[in-house]
């Protein structure tokens, strides 16, 4: 088959590294740039500033979930036609998701404008967060088209054998962003909207790229006339459902910690919040590139009918996530000090209160990235209903259950058990999941 060279070569540590490592650099890289925002906004403005970010963050999860089901979908719908040597058919399908997420872009601008002045009224905010939160979002906003195309892009250029590229766009964006965070907050005195504008900008480095790449017919995927099969986008929404899921309920579950956070300590506690949320999403960003490098591989051999190579490929990867559990949550245990004084000085009340977190939440280091696997494993494979299934328990119905009972036994310290616990049930239901379809799909 053309250019699938790398598909089709013996599945081994070695080869799957080759897909991943990059993948996994990037996805950090992102985690770390966006951590960077907040080292800029809380030392430069403030940890008010810090707080609204994190109250912002529900309207931009809904933005990732979009960007998130139509690129893990439509990735996974695409490279399984590849692998059934359907590469004209793939090529027009991966041309007409690209147009869909522009039009998806554009309404979800509108509608964010249209409702920003609204969202954040009933919060019993303070004017001064509140009036960050409006700056910030609004800003924001004017990118949302970019951001989608980046994650979509970003996904593509990984299934075209150019993941190297990809690294090398979110190494750029990211470096753009903290040197125009620096310059807009610090030189151009732009407070928290010069924040937004340079994430939005270092964010629209991929989508710029990735425009360019895909109109070369030397790739592997490239634009051509699109067909307008609206099959093709139903199968990209279901697939990706899970991730879409995974990421809209990440939202709501946000809202809920702000909100607990709030009536338990103030807006102290909701700083506090997005600290350890900084420090959680740089670990998971490991399993999510991960997932992201051997996803087009796990669709490419289920559609290719090599049921051994498919085997294969999990066994090794279920060794690799366990590595990297230890390693992270020993990391985040005895780094906890250091990480939290980056973002609060420690006779700032915020830094007991993120110290003491940490320490909890790290327990949840040793689950997620078994989770986060399975999730992304099913969804490669084209079952986009079991993948949403995990990611919905795992990020909703579990969450919502733990962060409405431990609280109330445990109170500040419930809060922070609550992800441990809803990681160590979303486990189970991996598990159980994972034996279930192996005769199925042979892995």
């Amino acid at each position: 088959m053309e250019n699938q060279n790398a598909y089709e070569k013996p599945v081994t540590l070695g080869n799957i590294l080759k897909f991943a490592i990059p993948t996994i650099a990037m996805t950090v890289f992102m985690s770390f740039y966006t951590m960077v925002d907040g080292l800029f906004v809380s030392n430069l403005i403030g940890t008010d500033a810090l707080s609204a970010i994190n109250l912002t963050a529900p309207v931009i999860q809904l933005v990732t979930a979009v960007s998130t089901m139509l690129a893990t979908g439509g990735s996974a719908v695409i490279m399984r036609k590849m692998g059934e040597h359907k590469s004209k058919e793939a090529r027009e399908d991966f041309t007409f998701l690209i147009l869909v997420n522009i039009l998806v872009g554009i309404v979800m601008s509108v509608l964010g404008y249209l409702l920003t002045g609204r969202l954040f009224a009933g919060m019993s905010l303070s004017p001064k967060v509140e009036g960050y939160c409006v700056e910030y979002l609004s800003k924001y906003l004017l990118f949302i088209v970019p951001i989608l195309l980046m994650n979509n892009f970003t996904l593509y250029m990984i299934a075209s054998e150019k993941a190297t590229l990809s690294l090398i766009c979110s190494v750029t964006g990211g470096v753009l962003n903290m040197a125009l965070d620096y310059v807009f907050i610090a030189g151009l005195h732009m407070g928290i909207s010069g924040a937004a504008v340079a994430t939005g900008l270092g964010y629209s480095v991929t989508a710029v790229v990735g425009f360019f790449v895909f109109s070369q017919k030397t790739s592997l995927l490239h634009f051509q006339k699109p067909a307008f099969r609206l099959k093709v986008l139903a199968n990209a929404a279901s697939n990706g459902c899970s991730e879409m899921a995974t990421a809209l309920v990440t939202g709501i579950i946000t809202m809920m910690f702000n909100w607990t956070m709030l009536r338990y300590v103030g807006e102290d506690g909701v700083a506090a919040v997005t600290i350890i949320m900084y420090v959680l999403m740089f670990a998971s960003s490991l399993y999510t590139g991960y997932s992201y490098g051997v996803a087009p591989m796990l669709s490419f051999y289920y559609g290719e009918q090599t049921p051994g190579k498919l085997k294969k490929l999990v066994g090794i990867s279920m060794r690799v996530i366990g590595v990297i559990s230890l390693l992270t949550a020993a990391a985040s245990f005895l780094l906890t000090g250091p990480l939290v004084s980056v973002f609060a000085r420690p006779d700032n009340p915020v830094y007991d209160l993120a110290v003491t977190g940490n320490r909890i939440c790290t327990i949840a280091l040793f689950f997620i990235g078994f989770n986060i696997f399975a999730s992304g494993m099913f969804t490669a494979l084209s079952n986009g209903v079991v993948s949403a299934i995990l990611a919905f328990s795992r990020s909703f119905v579990f969450m919502l259950i733990t962060m409405l009972v431990l609280p109330m036994i445990l109170g500040v310290n419930g809060i922070w058990l609550a992800t441990p616990a809803a990681e160590l049930m979303a486990l189970a239901l991996s598990a159980a999941l994972f034996v279930k379809y192996r005769k199925r799909y042979g892995y």
